[in-house]
């Protein structure tokens, strides 16, 4: 009897702990507002649990696609070939436990290219000494 008794306990506890990982929706979380050609691109997506939590979710949990077959995905990364010519990459992340639950994402390719120097500290120093209004600005 205290034998069943345990196990009982042990199932509703194991229920119990696996409702709560259950992944309800999933959401894209970027690092960057636009993607770079010629570089593996990390694509974060997070999902949120039954009871509100949020856990990281990798190319395990999630299947990626996007809308071109110069893009491709290894695990997390989407790499851009430098031969893509549109302005945004269409991403697309679905939960492989449950493709009801899914999320797509329109992101932007960099414009602006790489060959561009940096301010030294002195520039950028000078630059917010300014009053706010004659800052120059970096738009992409």
């Amino acid at each position: 009897m205290m034998k069943n008794s345990i196990l009982l306990l042990l199932f509703f506890a194991a229920a119990k702990f696996g409702s709560a990982q259950k992944i309800d929706s999933i959401y894209f979380h970027l690092y960057t507002d636009s993607l770079k050609k010629g570089f593996y691109n990390y694509i974060n997506v997070d999902g949120k649990t039954a009871d509100g939590k949020w856990m990281p979710l990798s190319s395990k949990e999630i299947t990626f696609t996007s809308n071109d077959s110069l893009l491709r995905f290894q695990n997390n990364d989407l790499f851009i070939d430098s031969a893509y010519v549109q302005e945004t990459v269409t991403v697309k992340a679905v939960l492989k436990t449950n493709p009801a639950v899914w999320r797509e994402a329109i992101i932007y390719i960099r414009k602006r290219g790489f060959d561009e120097p940096l301010m030294s500290n002195e520039e950028i120093l000078k630059e917010y000494s300014k009053p706010s209004g004659k800052r120059k600005t970096n738009k992409q």
